[in-house]
């Protein structure tokens, strides 16, 4: 949302989204999905709009937002990949992947996100791989028993495959 045009459209989006589920009983989960769904993100622009659409507080709505993984005040990046911080993970070596990650893919606790927007490196609590653990997720793919080096083979892969898309790409518009 750098640009005005965007915002005014983001915005508007908020406001079909809220028009839509404001009736539903407990609407602000389905509202803040909704929005999430639609821009890929909740901006922060959108959650005086939530609030006094719900006859709630702002500090209502973004504490909702920030205790649940799955909902992001910023854009996230092409891939977005998950780390697992409940016990059993981290029992397992799961912080020592999500700084391997971080430093491999150029994010941090402050900045999820990589400056090519390429990466989001998110730890979140509890991916239900509690057996299986440390564990990931890498878009919408659930990655269990993950070492170092399974680590860096499924970033390789993934980052193989978007060199390949970009030349295709490349060539196509050629």
């Amino acid at each position: 949302m750098n640009r005005p045009q965007d915002a005014d459209a983001a915005l508007a989006t908020v406001r079909a989204v809220i028009a839509e589920r404001a009736h539903l009983a407990g609407a602000l989960l389905p509202i803040l999905h909704g929005v999430q769904d639609a821009i890929g993100h909740i901006p922060s622009e959108a959650v005086p709009q939530i609030a006094r659409a719900l006859n709630l507080s702002r500090a209502e709505v973004h504490g909702v937002i920030t205790y649940y993984h799955h909902f992001r005040a910023e854009p996230a990046g092409r891939h977005v990949l998950q780390v697992c911080r409940a016990e059993s993970c981290q029992s397992r070596g799961g912080e020592a992947l999500l700084a391997q990650a971080r430093e491999r893919l150029g994010c941090s606790a402050d900045r999820h996100r990589s400056a090519d927007g390429a990466w989001s490196v998110e730890p979140v609590y509890c991916l239900g791989l509690c057996a299986s653990s440390p564990a990931m997720q890498l878009d919408d793919r659930l990655h269990a028993r993950m070492t170092a080096t399974r680590l860096d083979a499924l970033l390789d892969a993934t980052e193989a495959r978007d060199a390949q898309s970009a030349q295709l790409t490349q060539e196509a518009t050629a």
